[in-house]
This record gives C-alpha cells, structure tokens and sequence, in this order.
C-alpha cells in the first residue's frame, strides 16, 4: 500500500512540474495552412509551406508556398487552417 501512495505521490510532483511554466504535458503538433501577415501598414493572406516558433521568443519563422521566408513577431501574424472569416 505504501508502494502505491509514494508512486502516486510522485506522479503528482511529476505531473505539477512537467505543467510549470506554461509547458505542455502532451505536445499536440498544430497544422495550419494560411497565415495573415502585416506588412508595413497592411495585413496580407498568404499560404504556408511550413512554419516554426521559438520557445521563450514570440518570433515567428513562416516559409511560403514559393520558398519566401518570412521572419516575424506574433503580434503580427495569424496562423489558421481553411478560411479565415472576413469583417463586414
């Protein structure tokens, strides 16, 4: 009975810390196909290739479907899959 309270107890400590920081217990891989970028005082559509975020850093890298690599901050991108839903 000791056995399993002390394993228990350690999957708790385990759990609590793999959770601190913001972290994730279990990294799902998100796919998206678009993003909304702003350039300069603008916000353009374009398609996705594949893209990486920094841990720690809000920075960004999107490589598009032609091969252009864009470097940005969140702040100025949207990632989403389909369609994004236009304002009136």
């Amino acid at each position: 009975m000791k056995k399993i309270l002390i394993c228990i107890l350690l999957l708790i400590i385990m759990v609590l810390c793999l959770t601190a920081c913001n972290k994730q217990i279990f990294d799902f891989k998100y796919e998206y196909t678009n993003a909304y970028l702003k350039v300069g005082d603008e916000w353009i559509d374009v398609e996705i290739e594949k893209w990486n975020d920094y841990e720690g850093s809000d920075q960004i890298q999107i490589i598009l479907k032609d091969g252009t690599v864009i470097y940005t901050t969140a702040l100025n991108c949207i990632l989403y899959k389909g369609t994004l839903p236009k304002g009136e």
